[in-house]
């Protein structure tokens, strides 16, 4: 109970220092027991890196029809994980790096990894289409490898998922992507090594506890993926327990992102873009906010 303002101030600042503090005590702690836990190393001698990264790279000319390689963040963070997973502390790495910079081919090159070592690698999405997206993208990346990447959703007929389980539960299959039906008790792998989260933060802690206790025995490798980029000193706070990675350069070729801004009876020229770019087959997003009148009740105006 403050008798002046100068008293109010200290108090507050004493309350945000209490709150940081038991939330960074919590994240130390958190780390520690981590690095008291045990997983199999899973070591990349150069030449499966080598064979790996070419694929990768070969992958993506064909894709882009041009010249590219690997940027310097992206060959930073590769180096880093294959430290991390060489290890026998499990890693638990967030990769962030902006939309279209290069995060999937990390991740390519961590299950690939994995999958060349004889062991398992999952990549668990948020939605059915992310997941189907990156099966799609891993496929092209490491199925040159002899690496398959099956697929386990929701949505997926009941005769395909069983397939699926069932050549996870037999180590047969070496890379799964898929969204939370990977979590689901009926799910098990014959020796997970490596768990991807892609878009992180839109899971919690107990579900990627629950994809990681899918290993059995050992605790798998974690490699965190999000598009949310967030300060240094933020993450330190955030994101103590964590090993953290940033892609900042884009790839080679990758065209520029452009942001304006029109006014409302500015935009004929915007709608005849639209127009010229659907003639030509490509496609255009009008995002739109909802709004809901407070007095309204009604979810669909």
């Amino acid at each position: 109970y403050p008798t002046s303002f100068e008293a109010r101030d200290a108090a507050l600042r004493r309350l945000a220092f209490d709150e940081l503090l038991a939330l960074q005590l919590g994240m130390v702690g958190r780390r520690r027991a981590r690095g008291g836990e045990r997983g199999r190393p899973v070591p990349v001698g150069s030449g499966r890196d080598l064979a790996i990264r070419g694929a990768i790279v070969a992958a993506l000319r064909a894709k882009v029809a041009r010249q590219v390689d690997l940027t310097a963040d992206q060959a930073a963070a590769i180096e880093a994980i294959r430290a991390d997973i060489a290890r026998p502390v499990p890693m638990l790495r967030l990769l962030q790096g902006d939309v279209g910079s290069g995060k999937t081919a990390v991740a390519a090159w961590a299950l690939a990894a994995v999958a060349m070592a004889g062991r398992q690698g999952a990549l668990l999405a948020p939605t059915d289409l992310l997941a189907r997206q990156h099966q799609r993208t891993l496929a092209e990346l490491i199925g040159p490898l002899g690496i398959g990447v099956e697929l386990l959703t929701g949505s997926m007929r009941a005769a395909d998922a069983n397939r699926t389980r069932e050549l996870l539960a037999g180590g047969l299959a070496r890379v799964v992507v898929g969204t939370h039906a990977l979590i689901s008790e009926s799910v098990r792998f014959a020796d997970l090594a490596l768990a991807v989260v892609d878009e992180q933060h839109r899971f919690g802690v107990e579900q990627r506890a629950a994809l990681e206790a899918k290993a059995g025995t050992g605790v798998p490798h974690v490699l965190l993926m999000t598009a949310t980029p967030i300060p240094r000193t933020l993450g330190q706070v955030l994101y103590a327990d964590l090993d953290v990675t940033d892609l900042r350069t884009p790839p080679e070729g990758r065209i520029a992102v452009i942001t304006g801004i029109k006014a409302s009876a500015a935009l004929d020229g915007t709608w005849q873009r639209v127009r010229d770019e659907a003639r030509g087959g490509s496609r255009t997003f009008v995002v739109v906010p909802l709004i809901v009148p407070a007095d309204s009740g009604s979810e669909d105006e």
